[in-house]
């Protein structure tokens, strides 16, 4: 249900969207007469709604529909693309994850101190800067001043292993310190939280260090909220990835997407939408599974005990 009402609202925010396939694909010289004929021809003359039924009807298919302008299967397209957006995803989730979450306990053991101050200052300074400034910093610094990384980030489905990582090194990095920031301040927040309860001061009482009694009692049940916000920045580095993208010239989705929407190809902007879409909605269910598992009280619970 969740995921029809996120196609309707797809599909008539594309078809908001100024100009169309016909005026992009033929430009401005082309005459109405041309302009008419080449949108009847692409089927653009029929009522949204049937388009829209047409359109998710394939969905459900598995069809995700054909490029308006170079006729090709968008699943064929897309496929390639969505392989390296993921790789990009999953290489800078794989560095922020552990950082974060071992930051922000850190952070949490030694509230108050000079490490919870350099944390909560650094966190809130990335926070409030765009992620392209960002990327422009990273690539100033990293390749253009000492050229220790190469500006595009450009790969090939034949390429070594290892040269895919550096080369996605400059991309994946922009993306872990903008991920970086939220996880370590939910991590810590939701800790602290913890840190206020009876049976935490009980612990303490006992005369158990903080450390701890964070790590064994604290930490647990403040996993969940935790594994909810990675898995909503794990989202964002597959969603928000779009920009980063754009500004490395890598050949993800969301450079894909942004194509669509500059050449008006709105089969793809949908079918892009449309796989975003789905990815935030599987990890938000991952993420609420995994916290009904990791918390106890949440279990006894959900079995009626």
């Amino acid at each position: 249900m969740t995921l029809f009402a996120i196609s309707i609202l797809i599909f008539a925010a594309t078809e908001m969207l100024p100009g169309d396939v016909a005026s992009a694909v033929l430009g401005q010289g082309a005459t109405p007469e041309t302009l008419a004929a080449f949108r009847l021809e692409l089927g653009l003359d029929r009522p949204a709604y049937i388009r829209y039924l047409e359109w998710f009807t394939g969905v459900l298919q598995g069809d995700l529909g054909v490029s308006l302008t170079n006729k090709r299967d968008i699943l064929e397209s897309i496929a390639p693309r969505f392989g390296n957006t993921m790789f990009l995803a999953g290489f800078a989730a794989l560095i922020a994850v552990p950082v974060s979450v071992g930051l922000g306990i850190l952070a949490a053991i030694n509230e108050g101190k000079w490490i919870d101050r350099v944390a909560n200052i650094v966190s809130l300074a990335t926070i409030s800067v765009p992620e392209f400034f960002i990327a422009y910093v990273l690539i100033l610094y990293f390749a253009v001043k000492h050229r220790w990384f190469p500006s595009l980030a450009t790969v090939f489905p034949d390429m070594a292993f290892s040269t895919k990582l550096y080369v996605t090194a400059l991309p994946a990095i922009t993306l872990t310190l903008l991920v970086t920031a939220h996880m370590l301040r939910m991590t810590r927040s939701s800790v602290l939280a913890i840190m206020s309860q009876p049976y935490i001061e009980m612990a303490f009482l006992k005369g158990l260090p903080r450390a701890r009694v964070i790590m064994r009692h604290a930490l647990p049940n403040a996993a969940a909220p935790i594994i909810a916000v990675i898995a909503l920045n794990l989202a964002y580095l597959i969603v928000g990835v779009v920009v980063i993208e754009v500004v490395f010239v890598y050949p993800g989705m969301g450079q894909y997407m942004v194509d669509g929407v500059t050449k008006r190809d709105l089969p793809v902007v949908q079918a892009c939408g449309l796989v975003f879409a789905s990815a935030f909605i599987i990890l938000n269910t991952i993420a609420d599974i995994l916290g009904i598992l990791v918390n106890p009280r949440l279990r006894k619970r959900n079995t009626g005990h």
